[in-house]
């Protein structure tokens, strides 16, 4: 009897509550719904998604060399996505995907009863892939747990208009394209290069295994890192696969015995292939854009997708890289040995204080106004920093007064290749490490070039009439208005007898005949000489020109050397070759830009190449043949510049330009012997070992088996003659040739 009177009440005061809460629960999904906590897309906005997407730099060969992002971005249309691909997606992350519009009650309810009534951890979260598009275009900014239901309502109901505005395919190919993989990687394109080096429509079933299984936790299942939860992760997915019909039993078996093998790619902007090209071409990208935008465009290199196509030859920069890694890692090493315990770097206290003044976190303590000797006793204090090297990267507890005597003694190098007739640039090496050592020596350093800018002065002395049979005595001369300055060469102690033809002279590097040929052939000529062949660095109007004291870029020098191959047209060293949106269509093609003029005349620029063969053949860079036995066409000039601060290579073969320079970022150290520093043993090693490459790969076989024109024989006729003249008995006995002579320079200015 009381329990008849009991079940009414209790019956109708759940019904009340029920009703309260559904009421409740219907104000607030109204109140989300009409945007009083945020507004939410409308059809209108979701019918038109646009998103960030990477910037992509290709090579000359169409072979993707880096990326300009905020976010690491590359979407691709549906076509591309292998079918194994959605099935693993699908399978893992939402079977009932084809069958609900957007909302996946029966998970839903599935999720509540564990979570809610059965305390069930594992149940998941419910989501369907839509909702999780959702999130992804429209990322949760309050993560607080007080505001889930919030973002949760707001999902269900963007996801819902997702379905009204898009297919099927179309919402899959949305997911895939905005779906974060961690590191800032985004979309699966990226993805797919990034851990195994190939495009989605590549992706075997096992590969694709492994990225959709990524999606539930992109840290904890990253390959790269926990290779172990990986491959859990992925056999779970290839499971689901097999579980909803999309493998058959015997194919998920031997799925699951295959091993994770990734081809790891990381398109940071400090790794991977030619970093600093890439960094040049940024920049000039961005001049690019900004004059693009002064007219009404609206591009922004991070995220408007464009496409950029360069003169870069991939394999080439590959093997530049190497040789450069294989030659100064042994120059190095050699380096450090030459000095032994009397190394400036941990001798010369002057020099590395200086050298720690320039720090950053030098200067950031001096302009707090501490006193010197605070600033150093706190540069002094050890922690754990890592110091690169190379043969690993080492965690050692040093200061940063350590740290700078650590990089002080490293060399540096700049070398770059182009192609004589048209200036595109093949091949493009900054330094050892763009990691650790960001200035650009090709783009930025401007160098004293030494001898490699001899054949200049001997070009200039061709055009003004001198014939290259003149002989110029090799004796050492002292020239009484320029302060007793005597420019001397490192030859035999006779070498005072001697009278060198200009082919023998500049195969030789002769430096005495050098400044006789400037002197009789005038400073302002040669300075025009270099202008013509499209050196525009100030230039210093002295004697010593002659030995290279002025300083000249590497694109410079390349663009010079250009012209003795290319009718007398000097080269301007160019990047890009065409720029594009994210659908192909052009907006920039970029031509080279050749001089109009022939800077020497055709006859002269044969000369030059001969004697320049000689200096390959039998001279300075003889060891091109003898030691690295290279028999392909090239002629050249080897530079090493006072106290063999600089050492340089310039080769020229029938089709490219290579230059090459070695030394130190820190201009107050040199290397300690000629032996060790010449352009010969220090910087010609770098195109040689490169060749050899070349050489050994059919690819390149129109580079490497090309072969100069042959020289006229009005040209042949006038280089016949002995390479060097002895003087006379008569002259010999009234001279000493260990004695300088003394007299005026008749050509100061």
């Amino acid at each position: 009897m009381i329990l008849k009177k009991v079940r009414p009440k209790f019956l109708r005061y759940s019904i009340i509550l029920l009703s309260v809460i559904l009421l409740f629960g219907s104000l607030f999904f109204l109140s989300v719904y009409i945007g009083a906590w945020g507004k939410l897309p409308d059809k209108k906005e979701l019918s038109n998604l646009e998103y960030q997407r990477a910037s992509e730099v290709y090579s000359a060969d169409s072979v993707l060399i880096g990326k300009y992002y905020l976010f690491d971005r590359q979407p691709v249309s549906y076509e591309n996505f292998p079918k194994h691909l959605l099935d693993a997606l699908v399978a893992i992350e939402d079977e009932r995907f084809f069958e609900h519009s957007g909302i996946d009650y029966k998970s839903l309810l599935r999720v509540g009863v564990k979570s809610i009534l059965m305390q069930d951890q594992s149940a998941g979260g419910g989501s369907t892939l839509t909702q999780q598009l959702a999130k992804n275009l429209y990322p949760r900014r309050n993560r607080k747990e007080s505001n889930l239901a919030v973002h949760k309502i707001k999902e269900m109901i963007i996801a819902s208009r997702l379905e009204d505005s898009y297919s099927k395919k179309e919402i899959l190919t949305h997911y895939l394209n905005t779906v974060s993989f961690g590191d800032n990687t985004f979309g699966i394109e990226s993805a797919s290069l990034k851990f195994f080096n190939k495009k989605t429509k590549q992706l075997t079933i096992e590969e694709a295994a492994v990225l959709v299984g990524m999606l539930k936790a992109t840290y904890g299942y990253n390959p790269r890192v926990f290779p172990g939860n990986s491959l859990a992760r992925r056999n779970l997915v290839l499971g689901a696969m097999g579980k909803n019909g999309y493998l058959k039993s015997y194919s998920l078996d031997s799925l699951i015995a295959i091993p994770i093998t990734l081809d790891y790619r990381n398109f940071d902007y400090t790794d991977g292939l030619a970093p600093y090209f890439r960094e040049e071409v940024r920049k000039q990208l961005l001049q690019w854009v900004q004059d693009q935008n002064d007219n009404g465009s609206d591009y922004n290199i991070y995220t408007s997708g464009l496409k950029i196509y360069t003169t870069l030859d991939y394999t080439m920069q590959q093997l530049a890289e190497k040789s450069m890694e294989q030659h100064m890692a042994v120059l190095q090493k050699n380096f450090e040995k030459s000095y032994g315990n009397n190394a400036p770097w941990t001798t010369d206290k002057k020099l590395i204080e200086k050298l720690v003044k320039r720090t950053s976190n030098y200067k950031k303590l001096k302009a707090l106004g501490l006193p010197e000797k605070q600033i150093m006793d706190s540069l002094s204090k050890k922690k754990k920093m890592t110091l690169a090297d190379w043969d690993r990267d080492m965690v050692m507890d040093v200061s940063t007064i350590d740290s700078v005597k650590h990089y002080m003694k490293f060399l540096n190098t700049g070398s770059l290749a182009i192609e004589a007739k048209t200036g595109a640039v093949k091949t493009w090496i900054g330094g050892v490490s763009f990691k650790h050592f960001k200035y650009d020596h090709v783009s930025q350093s401007q160098r004293q070039v030494g001898s490699t800018f001899k054949p200049i002065v001997y070009t200039a002395a061709l055009e003004s009439g001198i014939e290259p049979c003149t002989y110029f005595s090799a004796q050492e001369i002292a020239y009484k208005n320029l302060k007793g300055w005597s420019p001397s060469n490192s030859g035999n102690k006779d070498e005072g007898y001697l009278n060198y033809s200009m082919e023998e002279a500049l195969s030789n590097s002769v430096n005495t005949v050098s400044v006789k040929i400037l002197e009789k052939t005038g400073i302002p000529k040669i300075l025009e000489q270099a202008k013509n062949m499209g050196i525009t660095a100030e230039l210093p109007q002295q004697p010593s020109l002659a030995l290279g004291t002025g300083e000249i870029k590497i694109t410079q020098l390349a663009g010079a050397y250009a012209s003795f191959i290319n009718d007398g047209i000097p080269a301007k060293p160019f990047l890009i070759t065409a720029i594009t949106t994210k659908k192909d269509s052009v907006l920039a093609i970029f031509k080279p830009k050749m001089a109009e003029k022939r800077a020497f005349s055709e006859e002269n620029g044969q000369i030059m190449l001969e004697m320049m063969k000689a200096t390959i053949d039998d001279g300075t860079a003889s060891r091109i043949r003898s030691t690295y036995l290279l028999n392909n066409a090239i002629a050249g000039k080897t530079g090493t510049t006072q106290n063999n601060k600089d050492a340089w290579f310039v080769a020229v073969t029938p089709k490219l330009v290579h230059v090459s320079w070695v030394g130190l970022d820190n201009h107050e150290i040199g290397f300690k012997s000629t032996a060790l520093g010449q352009g010969a043993n220090a910087a010609l090693p770098l195109f040689a070992l490169w060749m050899q490459k070349l050489n050994s790969n059919k690819k390149f076989d129109s580079y490497t088996k090309a072969s100069f024109p042959k020289a006229s024989e009005s040209v042949l006729e006038k280089l016949d003659c002995k390479p060097i003249k002895r003087d006379g008995f008569f002259k010999r006995l009234f001279k000493n040739p260990n004695k300088k002579k003394t007299k005026k320079f008749k050509n100061k200015d």
